[in-house]
């Protein structure tokens, strides 16, 4: 059984090179999906990621997307919250609207129809999945998905309609504390945030409530420049990755073969309804359509701030400050919302005395 794990961490490994190399975000992730669903759909002998291990790298997961929190980026957008705290709900309800269209129009269960299309945060909200009764699978082919149509389709337009190539191009970079205050930071905001997950009955409190301790100790100033050792990420994402992609099945890959069309639709209208709420901005922060474009596009946050890093607005800032609050939406409301949205199942009925139940 050790020898399969490593050969699966080796594989994993390598496939995760090659999915970097095409720039897709979280690849580490994407990459262990990709082995773990070769591997359970090989007829080997069945692997499961769970227990404690699995329990410490959603945490992590949620510490990682904690220490993107940047305090001086969203206190950047001054005057200009309101337009922008309108944008954000605004997506976060077209998103809802399209995964209730898509739980109508296939069949889908609605909670992982709603969470395969929530606009951000893919590795927290796959990560989430099963707290909330959802199909972690489909979630994960959903959510890639759209990163994938993203990714693909935001520089594109960018390039071709909004002049790419005329602004500024600059960098954003972090400092750092070393590895030893990386630990620290990860290893405490870790172990806060399973705690508190414990003792507050929070809704996938697995993920958001280590994301928030990382947050606060981030956006704080107290955990200065620390943050999570990419190899610790990595590996977590991994786990994650192997955990969801171990659990596909034959039936489950014809299931979304057949959504894929529904899919690419729904996300189709969603890349365009976040256009379109791009105009709220020009007109309520006083952007350009370039920038508004860019800080609207549901998900690929950092080929979105690549692109705008290269030219393809002139204020990245002010991007990477949107893209950022509304991440930080997604994953903290879409959870409570998720679960305001699924009816409970109903109580079976008490048979008759006298009568055969139905």
């Amino acid at each position: 059984m050790l020898g399969r794990w490593l050969a699966l961490a080796l594989a994993t490994a390598a496939a995760s090179v090659a999915v970097g190399a095409l720039g897709l975000p979280s690849p580490t992730l994407f990459a262990a999906l990709l082995v773990g669903l070769a591997h359970a759909l090989a007829g080997a002998v069945t692997l499961s990621v769970e227990g404690r291990v699995a329990t410490v790298s959603l945490a992590l997961v949620g510490v990682a997307m904690g220490a993107s929190f940047q305090l001086q980026s969203l206190t950047g957008l001054g005057g200009r919250w309101a337009g922008v705290a309108l944008v954000c709900a605004a997506t976060l309800a077209v998103s809802l609207a399209a995964g209730l269209v898509l739980a109508a129009t296939t069949g889908l269960d609605r909670p992982t129809a709603l969470l395969g299309l929530v606009a951000g945060g893919a590795s927290g909200i796959i990560g989430m999945s099963d707290e909330l009764h959802a199909d972690a699978r489909l979630v994960a082919f959903m959510q890639y998905a759209r990163v994938l149509i993203v990714v693909l389709v935001a520089p594109l337009v960018a390039a071709l309609f909004l002049g790419a190539g005329d602004g500024p191009a600059g960098a954003i970079a972090g400092g750092g504390e070393g590895l030893a205050a990386d630990l620290a930071y990860t290893g405490g905001a870790c172990a806060v945030g399973v705690g508190l997950g414990r003792a507050i009955p929070f809704p996938a409190a697995g993920v958001l409530l280590p994301m928030v301790v990382a947050a606060v100790l981030t956006g704080s100033g107290l955990a200065g420049d620390a943050g999570v050792p990419a190899l610790v990420q990595d590996v977590a994402f991994a786990v994650i990755g192997l955990q969801v992609g171990l659990r596909f099945t034959p039936a489950t890959v014809r299931m979304a073969r057949r959504l894929l069309p529904a899919v690419v639709l729904s996300i189709a209208v969603m890349i365009v309804a976040c256009a379109g709420l791009g105009w709220l901005l020009v007109v309520t922060a006083d952007v350009t359509y370039a920038d508004a474009y860019l800080a609207t596009t549901p998900g690929g946050l950092y080929a979105v701030l690549a692109t705008a890093l290269d030219g393809g607005g002139e204020d990245p800032a002010f991007v990477l400050a949107v893209q950022t609050l509304r991440l930080f939406i997604m994953v903290l409301a879409a959870p409570l919302l998720v679960r305001l949205l699924v009816p409970p199942p109903r109580a079976p009925v008490a048979p008759v005395a006298g009568r055969c139940p139905p």
